[in-house]
């Protein structure tokens, strides 16, 4: 496994670190789900590291779904304790886990953008098929602008199909520098906005941030 992995990136760690873990973590493993959660193939997500995170270890998130609490796990593995890694599915694929009334929606940011991919409820419900989707779900999307990609169409894009969307339609829009909640990048009438990163959060101002170049 590559020593870095970006935020939001899907995990499959090996059952037997998955199992060592728990003997070391018995509070988890008492969770529903969790102890058998590698054995089931199901998948961890690369989360920003914590002070406390050993920096050699790999930083790792597990929401449970919302009938078990919603509890948010974090727990760090060592890189060859993972199998595989992969981008966040695209919204294109896990489209056949949202609810019906969101599918009008949802083909029209696939056409605006049919790059798009997904985190959030509906990600780990097509994942996994657990059942993470509620009624009150957000849709959870992340954008990948490509150098000299048109930021400024993509957003009033997502603001008209959010406006008319019977879900509330959050993400990130992704650069070199990070990433940006796409409703303060639209909403940015001050001249900085707060950008994510692997290791920290930081202010950047948003003409440092497109002169970066969208990747």
């Amino acid at each position: 496994m590559p020593e870095i992995l970006p935020r939001h990136t899907m995990v499959k760690p090996s059952p037997r670190a998955w199992a060592a873990l728990m003997m070391q973590r018995p509070d988890l493993a008492k969770k529903p789900v969790v102890a058998g959660w590698a054995d089931a193939g199901y998948p961890l997500v690369v989360r920003r590291q914590l002070l406390s995170d050993d920096p050699r270890t790999v930083s790792l998130g597990l929401p449970l779904p919302p009938a078990q609490g919603k509890h948010r796990i974090a727990v760090t593995l060592d890189p060859d304790d993972i199998l595989r890694a992969d981008p966040p599915p695209l919204l294109f694929a896990a489209a056949v886990s949202a609810p019906a009334c969101w599918r009008r929606c949802i083909d029209q940011l696939i056409c605006l953008d049919p790059t798009t991919r997904v985190f959030g409820s509906l990600a780990w419900q097509h994942l996994t098929a657990l059942p993470y989707l509620s009624a009150g779900s957000d849709l959870d999307l992340l954008w990948y602008l490509p150098h000299g990609g048109d930021v400024d169409t993509l957003l009033e894009g997502i603001t008209a199909i959010d406006e008319i969307a019977p879900m509330r339609v959050d993400g990130e829009v992704h650069n070199a520098t990070g990433a940006v909640q796409w409703r303060e990048l639209r909403d940015a009438g001050a001249d900085v906005v707060v950008v994510k990163e692997l290791r920290d959060v930081r202010a950047v101002s948003r003409a440092d941030l497109f002169t970066v170049g969208m990747q």
